[in-house]
């Protein structure tokens, strides 16, 4: 029995939650008998059955599973949540063999699951395609163990190394569209698969930017918006109450439908209230867009683990520069005229 091989499929039935689990992990199962494959399932969307029980409904000779194996991601959890453990379930069906590439980082789960299953007799192997699994749910990992969101910064620049064009905050010079038609869908599709994005004040005011995800099927993500004297304008897209919002400022304003305004005190470690306020909000995963300024306080303040840039063909000459980043290239791709370049911190 390749137990690489049917991980692998885990892996790739788990990615099919993508965007609708959060602030869940994305966890995939399948169950073999005899080197068939007799049931898969994934956790659909959060609230919702976990994978394991997805799997264990589709298997349509019950009768097998005592004879069988259970291939799962994650660490089968232990306790009641919105779902009961399905390191229980697994007990009760009396499938003698279980087989996981993680364990849970959840301090609810952590080992727990596994020990409940060794303790009912079940075999049990872990670290299967381990490393493979924590690259998928990176968002969920660097959720629990850091005590906060995700962050992924993200933006278009020109050849020679700017954002825009030079702009006065009261102009009605739209911004350079430095993104092709295509790469704008793809960074839309990206946003239905993160839990929030964020920009600040100066593109908030300039930009007047939606937010959402219209040019994809998928959710919106929660827009959120630093504005710490709040100047945005009330009658702009970030407060036309569509979409649930959260206003980072220092000022003391009224909640009113879907847009929530948080008081923070402005000063050095203005990223790190804002992380931990997104973490009690359980917001799994941010997607920094902008501008200038944002991005760079994020990456001086040492909080981001990817950073997707879009280089295009364009040449500006003058403008806004982007932001100083040090980082590893993990990924490289030509996408119509633009070089994507992903970048993660430098470890130590």
């Amino acid at each position: 029995m390749n137990d690489m091989h049917y991980m692998q499929r885990c892996l790739q039935l788990a990615k099919n939650g993508m965007g609708r689990v959060a602030p869940n992990p994305l966890v995939g199962s399948v169950i073999v008998y005899n080197d068939q494959v007799i049931g898969e399932g994934y956790h659909r969307h959060y609230g919702g059955p976990h994978a394991e029980v997805n799997a264990i409904a589709s298997v349509k000779s019950p009768e097998l599973l005592s004879k069988s194996t259970i291939y799962v991601n994650l660490e089968p959890c232990s306790h009641y949540g919105q779902t009961p453990p399905c390191a229980a379930l697994i007990i009760e069906k009396k499938i003698p063999r279980v087989v996981i590439a993680n364990i849970d980082p959840n301090p609810k789960v952590a080992g727990k699951g596994i020990n409940m299953l060794k303790d009912a007799g079940v075999e049990v192997l872990t670290g299967i395609l381990a490393k493979e699994g924590e690259w998928l749910n990176r968002r969920f990992f660097t959720y629990q163990r850091d005590k906060r969101p995700f962050v992924i910064l993200k933006w278009a620049q020109s050849a020679d190394g700017y954002l825009d064009r030079p702009r006065a905050d009261n102009c009605n010079i739209p911004p350079v569209q430095l993104s092709s038609d295509f790469t704008k869908m793809l960074v839309h599709k990206t946003r239905t698969e993160e839990t929030a994005i964020m920009v600040g004040t100066t593109t908030a005011i300039k930009d007047n930017p939606k937010l959402t995800s219209h040019q994809w099927i998928g959710k919106n993500p929660l827009r959120i918006v630093v504005d710490r004297q709040l100047r945005i304008p009330q009658d702009y897209h970030i407060f036309d109450q569509t979409v649930p919002t959260i206003v980072y400022t220092e000022q003391v304003q009224e909640n009113r439908h879907n847009v929530t305004f948080v008081s923070i005190t402005f000063g050095e470690n203005v990223i790190r209230q804002i992380m931990d306020d997104l973490f009690r909000r359980h917001v799994l995963s941010v997607i920094v867009e902008g501008g200038q300024q944002i991005l760079q306080s994020f990456i001086q303040a040492g909080i981001w683990d990817e950073a997707r840039v879009e280089i295009a063909s364009v040449w500006l000459n003058e403008g806004v520069k982007v932001p100083s980043l040090q980082g590893n290239i993990i990924a490289k791709e030509i996408i119509d005229s633009s070089q994507i370049l992903t970048f993660a911190p430098i470890k130590e």
